[in-house]
């Protein structure tokens, strides 16, 4: 009998203008726009192998090789739901010969490479592997379904997910129509077209955070006044001025933006009742750092040169070019030192193996080392360096997590 099965990579983003309050939070609409990167998904992503099979008795999925609960009229059977109508619509109706896949119950398995639930987008990278995995496994795939079409089921899993079906800088629209059919992801710039864009991920905390976004979002819709002029005025502006940035590759402006909005989304986040603190006394001292290498970047002509932004959570994510990525790692070394062996020289900033990465911390000539203490080891529990990446992958069966008979190759 045939194998009906997809296995599909998804990439993590982290946003540089924030979504942050929905406006119909069984669809999941946001209050406003919001703009990502996509990063390299060969260091962060989520790999989903999906199969249909007549003889499975019922949707099941397991994430990091634990069954995961699907609940009726919730996201994840949502999208379950909402794919296999697409592929009846798309394919079924008009293929008497096509496979009946609509039908069939699937298996699903996931499996996230990076902590979960710890200020690293895990829901966003898992719900768009989902989608992607359910997406090839059913046939629609360029040019019968476009990623934006995808992204308006990813979406009603995870808000954010919608922006990781694109690779690149994408932009996620909030739309205005009710049933959300225009609240969808665009790409606004490929990967191809800014490669030299990196990140530095400095992971504050590796446990799961106190409010989670869900819930703290709704609350800040529902008691701040600052929100209202984030929505009106300030994000409209953000999103076209740094959509011009990104394609006039224009890094300056790009950071400048990138922080001011960080900026205020924390702001909204300490506006609500009660107040909402994500960042902590280390997420804010690696603001002080960035912001005086800025100053002194500034003071001799060369603009700025990183950008610090931070999701709902303690994590700092520093966007800078790949000519300057070597000596902001060295400068976060020098104030934020790590455990010997762990930093991973994937992009071989250092040369590649490095046993001890602290030996390169360096502060450079004319910065005012004063603007902030220097932290005991395991204050920055771990430096990710990465860059701009593609989006969703298509895996060879080889890379499959599900065994023969459709469950986990490796379990919990």
């Amino acid at each position: 009998m045939a194998l009906y099965q997809a296995t599909a990579s998804a990439p993590v983003n982290i946003a540089v203008i924030k979504y942050w309050g929905k406006r119909d939070t069984k669809l999941i609409l946001p209050t406003n726009s919001s703009l990502s990167v996509t990063l390299d998904q060969d260091h962060l992503r989520s790999t989903t192998t999906s199969r249909a099979d007549p003889s499975f008795t019922k949707d099941t999925l397991w994430l990091n090789g634990k069954e995961d609960e699907i609940k009726a009229g919730g996201r994840l059977e949502t999208c379950i739901r909402e794919m296999k109508k697409l592929r009846k619509e798309v394919i079924e109706d008009n293929d008497a010969s096509a496979p009946k896949l609509s039908q069939y119950k699937v298996h699903i398995a996931s499996y996230n490479n990076f902590p979960t639930a710890a200020g690293l987008a895990s829901s966003a990278s898992g719900f768009a592997a989902l989608v992607s995995s359910l997406a090839q496994l059913y046939s629609l795939v360029p040019p019968v379904v476009s990623p934006s079409t995808l992204s308006l089921i990813a979406r009603q899993g995870s808000g954010s997910a919608c922006r990781s079906l694109y690779g690149g800088f994408v932009a996620w629209e909030q739309g205005v129509l009710a049933d959300g059919s225009d609240s969808l992801a665009i790409e606004v710039a490929p990967q191809s077209h800014w490669p030299e864009m990196h990140a530095l991920i400095c992971v504050v905390s590796d446990t799961k955070k106190g409010t989670s976004s869900t819930s703290g979002m709704q609350r800040t819709v529902e008691t701040s006044t600052l929100l209202q002029h984030r929505i009106k005025e300030v994000v409209p502006a953000r999103m076209a001025a740094i959509s011009t940035a990104i394609k006039n590759r224009d890094f300056d402006t790009f950071a400048r933006i990138t922080m001011a909005d960080s900026n205020s989304f924390h702001s909204v986040c300490l506006d609500t009742e009660p107040p909402i603190f994500y960042m902590n006394d280390v997420s804010r001292a690696i603001i002080s750092v960035i912001v005086e290498y800025n100053r002194l970047s500034v003071e001799k002509g060369e603009g700025y040169k990183a950008a610090y932004t931070y999701d709902a959570g303690p994590n700092a994510v520093i966007y800078a070019l790949e000519k300057d990525i070597k000596e902001i790692i060295q400068l976060i070394l020098a104030y934020f030192p790590q455990t010997a062996g762990e930093f991973k020289d994937v992009l071989g900033v250092f040369g590649g193996a490095v046993q001890d990465v602290n030996v390169h911390a360096k502060i450079p000539a004319g910065f005012n080392d004063k603007v902030a203490n220097k932290w005991e080891v395991g204050s920055v529990k771990g430096l990710i360096h990465t860059k701009v990446g593609d989006g969703p992958r298509r895996l060879a069966p080889e890379e499959a997590l599900l065994n023969a008979e459709g469950i986990p190759k490796t379990l919990a």
